[in-house]
């Protein structure tokens, strides 16, 4: 199993107080306010904090929406969701309560719970998101973590035979495969106009990094290309099952006015869905990728 990457200069960290939360992935980042504007040399040190880390993690900030979007757009733009609804008058900020926004009950708790599963966000995309950056708006008394996985440490870990076979695979994406179940066939129709299937290499290459990733999940991939489908089915699901090795996550115990902010390129995450009937209420912000995966 891979260790963190080689940290940048010390200078890279002056401005805040890094704490590593597990071997692999994650840190606690103190010594900021994310309710007002940063210096450049401190978006400069939470960058660089972010490419060694993947995911960091912020307590007690308890920001405004408009905090939300500036603190995001250090990063990049921001996009929206084709399905995920939105805070009221904020187009940027996703609300996430629920099963992905689909309400739970007591009937469909049996559902939802085995439906819940690792993923990277918007691989439909052709240029699926830089980063996410989530705020606990409504928490549980207990339950309602948030797992994460170091997919750089996956890809490094498979059998040389394996790394091999999938090295110059392309796998398809499809936005249906999560979200076309819960929509009426016209806005079916319209998902499958709008967000067409899209390939993307099986091993993407981090752009700022050079790390090498595994880049296939269970909620937005259907098939690896040129294979025959029984061989597809049988390498994706093995593929999909590396992530769910603890050895390669760190979990994340929400407090209220924490954030997370994660590089999707690099990680996948779950949302644990073990605090009904209680609700559980996130807003995230999406800073919109800025290239197209490649080997």
């Amino acid at each position: 199993m891979s260790a963190r990457p080689a940290a940048p200069p010390a200078a890279a960290f002056a401005a805040l107080t890094v704490t590593p939360s597990g071997p692999l992935l994650g840190a606690e980042i103190a010594g900021v306010d994310l309710t007002a504007p940063l210096s450049a040399e401190t978006i400069a040190a939470i960058r660089a904090a972010l490419l060694k880390h993947k995911v960091l993690f912020f307590r007690d900030q308890d920001i405004s929406y408009d905090d939300h979007i500036r603190f995001g757009r250090y990063f990049g733009d921001l996009e929206g969701h084709p399905v995920t609804t939105t805070v009221q008058g904020y187009p940027e900020i996703l609300h996430i309560e629920g099963a992905d926004g689909t309400e739970i009950t007591r009937e469909r708790l049996p559902i939802a719970r085995p439906a819940n599963k690792w993923h990277t966000d918007v691989t439909f995309r052709e240029k699926p998101s830089l980063a996410g950056i989530l705020r606990m708006r409504t928490m549980p008394p207990l339950g309602g973590d948030t797992l994460f996985a170091d997919t750089a440490a996956i890809y490094e870990d498979l059998p040389p035979k394996v790394k091999a076979r999938i090295e110059d695979l392309e796998a398809e994406h499809d936005i249906l495969q999560s979200y076309g179940y819960r929509i009426d066939e016209a806005k079916r129709a319209q998902l499958a106009h709008d967000h067409p299937p899209r390939a993307h290499p099986v091993v993407r290459t981090h752009p700022e990094t050079g790390e090498r990733h595994l880049f296939v999940n269970h909620v937005f991939t259907t098939r690896i290309l040129g294979l025959e489908p029984d061989e597809s089915k049988k390498l994706l699901a093995y593929l999909i099952e590396r992530v769910k090795a603890p050895e390669y996550q760190v979990r994340f115990r929400w407090s209220p006015n924490a954030i997370v902010f994660w590089d999707n390129r690099a990680t996948q995450h779950y949302a644990i869905l073990d605090y009904w009937p209680h609700p559980r209420v996130v807003e995230r912000v999406t800073v919109m990728g800025t290239d197209v995966p490649h080997r």
